[in-house]
C-alpha cells in the first residue's frame, strides 16, 4: 500500500517504482556536445598550422581525406561523425587560390548534411579580400564569396587583418576580425636592434687618416628605440600611426610617383554625358555639360619625416608582389636608413619575390604564418616568420564555450 504524508505546506507521495521501458528514447544533451577541428587543404604543407593549433587545445586533427580527382573536381571525405557538434574548419590558402575555395565550400557542405550543429571557418587569410571594392565593369568578389560560404553552410568566420574592415558587412553571420600586430609588435621589441659602433682612435691619428684607420666592432644590444615606423604609401598611414603609438616610435611616410594607391585606382564611373547622334533630334535633351576632372598628377617620391642613420620598419598588412617595397627600401636607403624592416601580416609572396628580396636593399622580411611560405624561405632566408596559432587557438576554445571574444580584442581601437 502507497504510504500518503500530508503536512500544512507540501505532501509527500511514495510509489513503488515503475521500470523504464527500455524502447524509451532519451533527450540529447545538446549543450554538452563536443567539437572537432579539421583541415580543408588537400596538401601536407598547408596543413601545419591546422596541427599547431589542434596541439595547442590538446584535441587531434579531424580525419577527413580532401584529394584532387583525375578530371580536377574536388572530393571531400568525412571519416568521423559530427552530428551535433561544433566544427571548425582551418583553411589556409596557397598559391591555387581557387582550388582551396572550392575544397573549403565542398567540407561545409559535406558537414552540413552530416548534421554539424555550427560550422565555423577559419580563414587566417580571407582570399580575393583586395577585390571588395568596384573597379571599372569588374565585380565585388569578396562579396560573391561571402554568399557562397553562407549557402555552403558555414554559421561563422574566424580571419585575421581584413584587407579593409568594412568587409565584415558582407557576410550575413558573425565574423571575428583578429589582429595579428600584438604579435609583429613584439617581435619588434624582441628582434630588432640597434647596432653601435665602438672606435678605437690612436692619440696620434689626424683628422684625415681617422676614417682610414680607426677600428670597428659592431655589438648589438636589445634597443629598439632607435627605429622609425614607415609607411610605403599615404593608404598605409593609419596602419603604421599605430603601430608607432604602441611603440612610442616616431612616424615617416613616403609619398610619390612610385607608389599607387588603391584610392586612386578608377571605379569605371567615367562614362561621358549623353549626347544624341548628329542624326538624331531629341526633345527636351540639350545635353550636359559637366565640369572635367583633371587627372592626377604625383610628385617626385618624398619621405615626410626623418629616416637619416634610424632603423625604418615598413608596415601593410599584404606584401604579395614586392616591387613597391624594394622601390620604397632604396628610397629609405638613400634617405640615410641604415636598416629596413618589412612587416606585415600575410606573406603571400608571389612570383619572383623571394628573389627580389634576396637582391634588395631590404634586411629582412616578417610575415606570420597565415598563409604558407616555407618554399619562398627556402629561396631567401631574409623571410622569418611569426607564429599566430595561440590566438586562433583560443578564439577557438572561446567561441565553442560560449565565452566572450572580448579578451582578444583589448587595447584595439576602431581604426587599428
Amino acid at each position: 500500500m502507497p504510504i500518503r504524508r500530508f503536512g500544512g505546506h507540501r505532501s509527500l507521495v511514495a510509489y513503488s517504482r515503475i521500470p523504464t521501458p527500455s524502447y524509451e528514447y532519451k533527450k540529447m544533451n545538446v549543450s554538452k556536445s563536443g567539437y572537432r577541428v579539421f583541415s580543408a587543404n588537400s596538401s601536407t604543407a598547408c596543413t601545419e598550422l591546422a596541427k599547431k593549433i589542434t596541439e595547442r587545445l590538446g584535441v587531434e586533427l579531424g580525419k577527413s581525406l580532401v584529394y584532387q580527382e583525375s578530371n580536377g573536381e574536388t572530393r571531400v571525405d568525412v571519416k568521423e561523425s559530427v552530428r551535433g557538434q561544433d566544427i571548425f574548419i582551418i583553411q589556409t590558402i596557397p598559391r591555387d587560390v581557387n582550388s582551396a575555395i572550392m575544397e573549403l565550400l565542398v567540407m561545409a557542405y559535406a558537414l552540413k548534411t552530416s548534421c554539424a550543429k555550427n560550422i565555423i571557418g577559419v580563414i587566417p587569410y580571407f582570399p580575393y579580400s583586395k577585390q571588395c571594392k568596384m573597379r571599372k565593369r569588374g565585380s565585388i568578389v569578396c562579396k560573391l564569396l561571402a554568399a557562397m560560404l553562407a549557402k555552403a553552410g558555414l554559421t561563422h568566420i574566424i580571419t585575421m587583418d581584413l584587407h579593409q574592415k568594412e568587409i565584415q558587412g558582407f557576410f550575413s553571420f558573425p565574423v571575428d576580425n583578429l589582429r595579428a600586430s600584438p604579435f609583429l609588435i613584439q617581435y619588434i621589441q624582441e628582434e630588432v636592434r640597434q647596432w653601435t659602433t665602438a672606435v678605437i682612435v690612436p692619440s696620434w691619428t689626424s683628422k684625415n687618416e681617422f676614417w682610414n684607420q680607426c677600428l670597428f666592432s659592431f655589438t648589438q644590444i636589445p634597443d629598439y628605440r632607435n627605429a622609425i615606423i614607415v609607411a610605403k604609401s599615404p593608404s598605409a598611414a593609419k596602419r603604421a600611426q599605430s603601430y608607432a603609438e604602441r611603440l612610442r616610435l616616431g612616424l615617416a611616410v613616403m609619398h610619390g610617383e612610385a607608389h599607387h594607391s588603391e584610392l586612386d585606382m578608377v571605379d569605371g564611373r567615367q562614362s561621358p554625358p549623353f549626347s544624341p547622334p548628329p542624326n538624331r533630334t531629341t526633345q527636351g535633351h540639350t545635353g550636359l555639360e559637366l565640369p572635367l576632372m583633371m587627372a592626377k598628377e604625383k610628385p617626385p617620391i618624398t619621405v615626410v619625416g626623418d629616416v637619416g642613420g634610424r632603423i625604418a620598419i615598413i608596415v601593410d598588412d599584404i606584401i604579395d608582389n614586392v616591387e613597391d617595397f624594394v622601390a620604397a627600401a632604396e628610397t629609405l636607403k638613400e634617405r640615410g636608413a641604415y636598416k629596413i624592416y618589412i612587416m606585415a601580416t600575410h606573406g603571400l609572396l608571389s612570383a619572383d619575390a623571394p628573389r627580389l628580396i634576396e637582391e634588395s636593399a631590404i634586411d629582412e622580411v616578417v610575415v606570420t604564418n597565415t598563409v604558407p611560405h616555407e618554399v619562398q624561405k627556402l629561396q631567401c632566408p631574409k623571410i622569418k616568420t611569426v607564429d599566430v596559432s595561440m590566438i586562433l587557438a583560443e578564439a577557438i576554445r572561446r567561441i565553442h564555450n560560449g565565452e566572450s571574444m572580448a579578451y582578444l580584442f583589448r587595447n584595439i581601437a576602431v581604426d587599428d
